[in-house]
C-alpha cells in the first residue's frame, strides 16, 4: 500500500495516477478528469461500464463554475445552500446539463453530469492543492460494498494503488443524488 501525504496525493493526480481517498461516508477512487487513461483505469478497477458516468467533486463552488454554464442564479444558489453543510450533514450532489467543459468519458451516456463540493477538510485541501475538480466514484468492485478504510482498499484492489490516508467524514450516507433541473432526487 503506497501512503501519500497531501502533495505526493496532489501530485499523484497530476501524474495520471488513479488515488483512493476518504470522503463524507465512504472512500472513493479519483483521478484527473482530464485524463480519460486515469479515467480508463478507475473503470478498470471497478470493473464498472462507462455507460454509468462518475461524479466530480471540488473544493468550492468557483472550481464547479465551468460546469454550471446556462444554470439560473436561484439554481445556482440552490446548489450553494446544499454544499454549506456541516460535516455530520449528508452531502449532495446535483446532476446538471452538460457543458463543453466536461470530458464525453466523465458523462457516461448521459445528458447531465454530477458535481458536488465536499465538506470533508482533506478532500477539499486535494483539490485545491491539485487546482480543480476530481473524478470521486465509489472504491469497490461493481456488485461489492464500497470500502470504509485502507485496509478494505488494499484487500479490493491489492498494494498497488496510491492511498490518501485518513478518516472518513462523519455523514452515515452516500450524498443524495438530484437533478438541478428537474428536481428529481435520484439517490436519498
Amino acid at each position: 500500500m503506497m501512503q501519500l501525504d497531501l502533495s505526493q496525493a496532489i501530485q499523484t493526480l497530476h501524474s495520471g495516477q488513479v488515488l483512493a481517498y476518504p470522503t463524507e461516508a465512504v472512500w472513493g477512487l479519483g483521478c484527473d478528469p482530464y485524463n480519460q487513461q486515469a479515467f480508463e483505469q478507475i473503470l478498470q478497477l471497478k470493473n464498472r461500464p462507462i455507460e454509468k458516468g462518475v461524479i466530480l467533486i471540488a473544493a468550492s463552488l468557483k472550481q464547479v463554475e465551468p460546469f454550471l454554464t446556462g444554470l439560473s442564479a436561484a439554481q445556482i444558489a440552490q446548489m450553494q445552500q446544499s454544499w454549506d453543510i456541516t460535516e455530520q450533514e449528508q452531502a449532495s450532489t446535483w446532476l446538471v446539463p452538460l457543458t463543453h467543459a466536461v470530458p464525453t468519458w466523465i458523462s457516461g451516456h448521459h445528458n447531465r453530469v454530477a458535481i458536488r463540493v465536499t465538506t470533508h477538510p482533506l478532500v477539499r485541501q486535494l483539490c485545491e492543492g491539485f487546482g480543480g475538480a476530481i473524478v470521486s466514484t465509489s472504491a469497490n468492485p461493481a456488485g461489492l460494498p464500497p470500502a470504509k478504510n485502507s485496509t478494505e482498499i488494499v484487500n479490493y484492489f491489492g498494494e498497488q494503488l496510491a492511498i490518501l490516508d485518513g478518516p472518513l467524514g462523519q455523514s452515515t450516507a452516500p450524498s443524495k443524488i438530484r437533478d438541478i433541473v428537474s428536481g428529481q432526487v435520484l439517490r436519498a
